[in-house]
């Protein structure tokens, strides 16, 4: 049988899962890896640990299936976005640790590129803000305070990538520095429009453009791997950010269809086709995959915080013992109670933008306990995706949307899904098939390796798991709503 391995390094853990040739998961692997927080708002990896966790998932996935890299038709790699690695050319050596997209230590930088006002010529190339969130400032800020980073980096001494690029210039033994559009379209450096990095935008962060790497498309071919890491060179066909690759593993290939992703944040993104619209709402525009030298363009709306928030229950206060329990005890939640959680632990992403706002908690009574608590973080998630939602209706001019797909851990969650759809006001429906940004990067190596069918045979294998639809009024939805606006407009306010 011919397998497709994917590799998706996630921000706290790395999986490894074997496809077969009828995109069936056969097997998987999983590793979590330390997280590292030198500062408050300040997230870091060590790179080392990306790398590692990343080959020990795929060998033990190959071990336990039996199967070697003689039957692996390709690679597809899924990464965490924005996360932002350098190292030495020569050594391969990371000259930092890796700086998460969670955060926020360029909040000033960004502000500095604001007054100096770049913020619309970046708007303009790029789709995106001046946000601490993606790589551009982070690679700044690592020029900047790391000894001799910059002068090693204009002497062509350093690579920068994001998490895909090291990843695999580790694979392939340093023959390839690449990675694909949706990751580049991540970096704040590249101009989405014209396909390529600015050279205005790399000029004012002062980022030596010989650092950057190759983009190419999502299917391409990228490298193969070295033999001794995998025991045989292994073609790497398929590359996309996590994001993308769930919308891609959605098959939301037609304009006006969303999904939502709930992991540690949630990320929507609507497909808009081959028109890269502006968002008068403050939503991104970015890039939802290219194939064959198209790009196919995107709104998207980045949530900092989703199933994070269940993790604060669970690892902050203690009030649950794993995040399956979030559901039950919300269910038995007190109706009479209104407890509204504004989950701004990083700060508040889209629509908002608002890096240093900090969390809230508002309407508590004596009577307040853990049901509360859990009910108000799991609710924190669906308001949170009402913001974005309400948003890209304004910005599709009026036009309906199509669908809105979900997945992620939290969309498991009956009553979370069901949650999200009465908040809404709209059907929200969860496919079969979970594992959809593995998929979507398993799907792009294999349709390149010849494996697996083009985009329209690819779509019509996506199969309903269940429909959630409103059961609460329009009067009830309304209400709730104006009372997370208002916590909302509290914490930004303080």
């Amino acid at each position: 049988m011919t397998y497709i391995l994917a590799i998706d390094q996630g921000t706290t853990s790395t999986r490894a899962i074997l496809f077969d040739d009828r995109m069936q998961a056969q097997g998987s692997a999983q590793q979590e890896f330390a997280q590292h927080f030198p500062q408050a708002g300040w997230v870091e990896h060590d790179p080392e640990d990306l790398w590692t966790t990343t080959l020990d998932v795929c060998r033990k996935v190959m071990a336990e299936q039996g199967v070697t890299a003689a039957d692996i038709a390709g690679i597809g790699i899924t990464n965490q976005r924005e996360t932002t690695v350098v190292w030495d050319r020569h050594s391969g050596k990371p000259i930092h640790n890796a700086i998460v997209w969670q955060d926020r230590r360029t909040s000033a930088i960004c502000e500095e590129l604001r007054a100096a006002g770049h913020e619309d010529s970046v708007r303009q190339k790029t789709g995106l803000l001046l946000d601490p969130y993606f790589s551009g400032t982070k690679l700044k800020w690592i020029l900047d305070t790391v000894p001799d980073a910059r002068a090693r980096a204009e002497a062509g001494d350093l690579l920068f990538g994001t998490v895909d690029s090291f990843l695999i210039w580790r694979l392939t033994g340093g023959a390839s520095h690449v990675t694909d559009a949706t990751n580049a379209a991540r970096t704040l450096m590249y101009d989405i429009r014209k396909g390529r990095w600015s050279s205005e935008i790399c000029g004012f962060l002062g980022v030596p453009r010989r650092m950057l790497p190759e983009v190419k498309d999502c299917a391409a071919d990228f490298g193969t791997t070295k033999g001794e890491f995998l025991g045989g060179e292994i073609a790497i066909l398929g590359v996309a950010g996590d994001q993308q690759a769930a919308t891609i593993g959605q098959a939301c290939f037609q304009p006006g269809m969303m999904k939502s992703t709930y992991g540690t944040g949630c990320f929507a993104l609507l497909n808009t086709g081959d028109t890269p619209v502006v968002s008068q709402n403050r939503m991104l525009t970015t890039i939802a995959y290219q194939l064959d030298g198209a790009p196919t363009y995107a709104l998207e709306g980045s949530i900092f915080i989703a199933g994070a928030a269940v993790q604060w229950l669970r690892d902050g206060l203690g009030i649950i013992g794993s995040a399956q329990e979030s559901g039950a005890l919300a269910r038995n939640a007190d109706p009479g109670q209104d407890v509204i959680l504004v989950p701004a632990f990083t700060g508040l992403g889209a629509p908002y933008w608002k890096p240093d706002c900090r969390g809230g908690m508002f309407g508590l009574t004596r009577s307040s306990g853990p049901a509360e608590f859990a009910r108000a973080a799991l609710q924190s998630v669906a308001y949170q995706t009402r913001d974005l939602w309400e948003a890209m209706r304004a910005d599709w001019d009026g036009e309906s949307l199509v669908t809105l797909r979900v997945d992620g851990g939290m969309s498991a969650s009956n009553w979370t899904m069901q949650s999200l759809a009465d908040l809404l006001g709209a059907a929200v429906d969860r496919p079969v098939m979970q594992e959809t940004t593995a998929l979507g990067a398993a799907w792009l190596a294999g349709m390149r390796a010849g494996v697996y069918p083009d985009q329209a045979g690819f779509a019509a294998t996506w199969a309903l798991d269940q429909q959630f639809t409103p059961e609460m009024d329009e009067d009830r939805r309304s209400a709730a709503y104006a009372r997370w606006k208002r916590a909302v407009d509290a914490v930004i306010g303080v």
